[in-house]
């Protein structure tokens, strides 16, 4: 069926303001931020606004309707799970898999490096579901966001949208670079090449201007149609697909069980070393939820979309890693370049262009699907002011965020064209694992506690129960990174966690049942979904935790000084519309039919 032509143009807005506006209305419509002496005095206010924050809670009601509205434009409703499917291979099979295999199986893991994506894996579909059951019931664009603003409250969705969009940011321009360096390798030309070599620091010195247009490029698509990039995206997967059939087939070819002994040469720390790492390999498939929004029929096509292409990844993932161990001796595996290398030391140096073809393919998907997904995220925090409501905006004709996505793109290709990024890498790992814990713990919220239907007594017994899994969670990870060969931290961490889930699933009755889909053995598995993620949190070392505390404090800073003001005037209505209009309250039946 043709989509109606109603999504095209405005529904709620105002028909005669033009999409292209800039003023200062459009950026700051809070009664805060109208002059310095209201400015002045809602900083006097922070305390108070920061308290009304933090306590402060959306619901499903206003995500699906006021707060979407504020966008003036809809979304076009053009996805199906086929869509969503390839999206999930375009958004997670990128170089991941290439680059980190071979560093851990040769620094790490050893052979058993295929243990590592399992563990990772299972770590990763935990997740997934809980985003899977979060997007089937709040279908809108801001993904994990919207989920928490729901479930956590405002302060903790900010802390969230922060490290969305410094992953979206810092993600897309370490891409971006890899991308110029596999091009390299494609071409046979040395390292640093394609690149401009200036006389700035180090780590800065080398500029990179085809990664500036490779994100300008992969934006532009995204912005044009979310359908039309459905399509690109998957041709481009499909033909990633057979390199990667290719790989896994012409690996167990060539290879030799004997260089699987020694299994486990670094122990089992090794392993689960190495399955921090490789997690984000697996990264990317948070895109595929903010795409609720744009999907025909959420309850159908996203489960469909979202767990069937995780799970096939899964498999894939363990296949290459298991290949590439049987290829060679694990101390032999090369940390650049494994699959590339290991088909040159067995007479198929040809195939290494083709697994550079591929890691390029792949890292050109991400972009794009990043493009897409980023985008939405950021469309959503603007909704709620978070950052100023103009990035909110919706083109009436492709049904996109422009501003959104050009807001990323700039930003990412100026650290793209100087950074090399290495600084931030184990940052970036931080912060999706913190999200992911955040996510598992709003889902065991959502079961459980509801406003105007929990009692005191039991809400007090699920956050009990929830501090005392997060804190053997946390005390697990502690001691496997200080006693990694102890055992006697377990018996006290483990039973804890083990007695906090029972304590929810014994005393806190279920407040609400998911209507189409749901996570399964809840609270079971989101919460083992917040002891793997903390644990594999606790495998990143000490330095990723003081760079992910110093960005924090910077985000904090930002929070106090504008979110928790713009916030807490929209909150109030003490704002201007950038529609030209005040929103409308969802009556009563529009409620109904969403939670319908």
């Amino acid at each position: 069926m043709h989509q109606p032509k109603s999504t095209d143009s405005p529904p709620n807005g105002d028909n005669t303001k033009s999409y292209w506006r800039f003023s200062k209305q459009d950026f700051f419509p809070e009664k805060s931020f109208q002059s310095w002496a209201t400015y002045r005095s809602a900083l006097r206010e922070t305390p108070l606004r920061f308290r009304d924050r933090l306590v402060g809670r959306s619901n499903d009601a206003a995500e699906l309707g006021e707060v979407r509205k504020r966008s003036e434009n809809e979304m076009k409703r053009c996805l199906t799970w086929w869509d969503l499917t390839w999206f999930g291979f375009g958004s997670v099979i990128g170089a991941g898999i290439f680059v980190l295999t071979g560093q851990e199986a040769h620094d790490h893991a050893g052979p058993a490096i295929i243990l590592s994506y399992v563990a990772s894996g299972i770590s990763a579909m935990l997740s997934v579901f809980c985003y899977t059951e979060f997007a089937v019931e709040i279908p809108v664009a801001g993904g994990s966001f919207a989920y928490l603003r729901v479930e956590l409250g405002d302060f903790a969705a900010f802390i969230a949208a922060a490290n969305l969009i410094l992953e979206s940011i810092i993600g897309a321009a370490a891409v971006a670079r890899s991308w110029t360096s596999y091009l390299t390798t494609l071409l046979n030309r040395p390292s640093n090449s394609l690149r401009i070599h200036t006389n700035l620091a180090k780590d800065y010195n080398y500029l990179d201007p085809i990664a500036v247009v490779v994100l300008i490029i992969t934006s532009t698509i995204a912005i044009i149609s979310a359908k039309k990039t459905s399509y690109i995206n998957w041709i481009a997967s499909l033909f990633h697909s057979v390199i990667i059939v290719f790989i896994i087939v012409a690996s167990f070819a060539h290879a030799d069980t004997s260089n699987l002994s020694p299994f486990l040469p670094y122990g089992v720390k090794g392993v689960f070393q190495a399955a921090a790492i490789v997690y984000f390999a697996y990264g990317g498939f948070d895109n595929i939820a903010t795409m609720a929004e744009e999907t025909r029929n959420p309850s159908k096509d996203i489960p469909l979309g979202l767990l069937g292409s995780m799970s096939i990844i899964t498999v894939i993932y363990c296949l290459m890693a298991l290949s590439l161990g049987m290829m060679q001796k694990y101390y032999n595996i090369d940390r650049e370049a494994a699959y590339s290398i290991a088909f040159k030391n067995v007479g198929m140096k040809w195939a290494q262009y083709l697994v550079a073809l591929g890691a390029l393919k792949g890292m050109t998907s991400v972009l794009l699907v990043g493009a897409l997904g980023q985008a939405r995220y950021t469309t959503h925090i603007a909704r709620s002011h978070i950052i100023p409501p103009f990035f909110a905006l919706v083109h009436p004709k492709t049904g996109t965020p422009i501003y959104a996505t050009m807001l990323l793109t700039f930003a990412s290709a100026c650290i793209a064209l100087f950074s090399s990024l290495d600084v931030l890498a184990s940052l970036l790992s931080i912060s999706t694992l913190f999200i992911f814990m955040m996510m598992a713990t709003a889902l065991i919220v959502r079961r459980y506690y509801q406003r105007g239907v929990s009692t005191k007594p039991h809400t007090l017994k699920l956050v009990a129960c929830l501090l005392i899994i997060i804190a053997s969670s946390m005390g697990t990870s502690a001691y496997w990174g200080l006693n990694p060969k102890g055992w006697a931290g377990y018996v006290v961490t483990v039973p804890l966690w083990f007695a906090g889930t029972l304590g929810i699933q014994l005393f806190v009755p279920q407040c609400r049942t998911p209507k189409v889909w749901g996570v399964p053995l809840v609270p079971w598995f989101p919460s083992l979904s917040i002891a793997t993620n903390l644990f594999l949190m606790g495998s990143l070392g000490s330095d990723a935790f003081v760079r992910f505390g110093l960005c924090t404090g910077v985000m904090l800073v930002y929070y106090l000084f504008f979110g928790v003001h713009a916030t807490y005037d929209v909150a109030h209505g003490n704002y201007e519309e950038t529609v030209g209009m005040q929103i409308e309250k969802v009556s009563d039946m529009e409620k109904a039919n969403m939670k319908g």
